[in-house]
């Protein structure tokens, strides 16, 4: 994800923060300096930093879940919102997906249960409330338990990308088609962000409209996913890939690039050797980047073109395609029987492609 930072892996997956995360703890840093001075900014600084280790197991919880049906999981990446766990697919089999859905919130609840027996005694509900109660690790513990009840209760609202948007559109699956069931749990989906948006604005919570607004993107993106890969099980490569490009060089200069970029409408460049087999892809985003840093006009595209490109065969299935596309690729190149170039795929054109297909 873009303006994410690694930090490391833990149990074969990456795991990442956004940089708006530490936004948000430095916004939590300074409101609570500014009513409870240095202690309450540690306090509160320390508490967001365990919740979202809590949000981490949750997401490790849908990881390792997923792992037993043969579904990898490349990365985590956290961000002010929550966590998000990007599989490498969603399991088909509808209780698989139940069974992956609910373990994220399962791990909260284990959570909060055992802070609950480890606590059991130590903290009252006037302590867990009241903001203006010194510091006690009880207390903090306390709280964290009640978050991660919240966490799970929230996770599922049968609202995409919500866990128990998951667990409707599976238990949907049992009686009718994947998309339809996809289309359903979407518009429910929608109707909760829309009731969300409403508390928000009425109760003056600024973050719960940004919560709803997230939950309505997701929910109509989850569902034009869904039926693209029904699509996309439909064609084959040739059906969808661009076969009228310019290519270029890889000794051509970012001169050169930056012309063909003036008169043409692509977005990426396919950089062929001589005898027309794929070298990899210059994008124009990678190569306004090199313009903007002032790396000189003579630069070859080879010094920036992006190598890891993948290739099918022209019989190759879209649905194939799309994981490409899904997992960083620009695009995906085409291939003949001798390997050199037949066209090229992106996301962009298979969505034109549903477009004109009526979907």
């Amino acid at each position: 994800m873009t303006w994410s930072f690694s930090l490391g892996r833990l149990l074969g997956s990456d795991v990442r923060v956004h940089v708006t995360f530490f936004l948000l703890l430095g916004w939590i840093a300074l409101s609570a300096y500014s009513e409870s001075g240095l202690a309450g900014a540690i306090e509160n600084t320390g508490f967001v930093v365990a919740l979202f280790a809590c949000v981490l197991a949750h997401e490790f919880g849908h990881t390792l879940m997923a792992r037993r049906y043969g579904i990898a999981t490349p990365d985590i990446t956290l961000l002010p919102i929550g966590g998000l766990a990007r599989l490498e697919r969603m399991p088909t089999n509808p209780w698989h997906e139940i069974a992956v859905a609910l373990a994220g919130p399962a791990v909260n609840v284990a959570i909060w249960g055992f802070l609950v027996v480890i606590g059991a005694g130590q903290w009252t509900l006037e302590s867990l409330t009241d903001p203006g109660q010194q510091f006690s690790i009880w207390t903090f513990l306390g709280r964290l338990a009640a978050v991660n009840l919240i966490l799970a209760i929230f996770n599922l609202i049968p609202a995409f990308p919500m866990d128990g948007g998951r667990v409707l559109r599976a238990a949907l699956c049992l009686k009718m088609d994947r998309v339809l069931a996809t289309r359903v749990a979407a518009l429910a989906g929608q109707i909760c962000a829309i009731g969300l948006a409403y508390l928000g604005l009425t109760s003056g919570n600024p973050i719960l409209v940004l919560v709803a607004g997230f939950v309505f993107i997701a929910a109509n993106a989850e569902n034009q996913d869904v039926a693209m890969r029904d699509l996309s099980r439909q064609f084959l490569a040739r059906d969808a890939m661009i076969t009228r490009f310019e290519p270029l060089k890889p000794d051509d200069t970012l001169e050169t690039a930056s012309a063909a970029v003036i008169r043409t409408t692509q977005h990426e460049f396919p950089v062929l050797d001589p005898s027309g087999h794929p070298l990899g892809f210059l994008t124009r985003s990678a190569l306004f980047s090199a313009l903007a840093a002032d790396q000189p006009r003579f630069t070859q595209v080879s010094a920036i073109m992006q190598t890891d490109i993948p290739t099918v065969p022209l019989s190759a299935g879209l649905d194939a395609i799309l994981d490409s596309l899904h997992a960083g690729a620009p695009a995906v190149v085409v291939t003949t029987k001798t390997g050199t170039i037949a066209g090229y795929v992106t996301a962009e054109n298979i969505g034109e492609l549903m477009v004109v297909q009526g979907r």
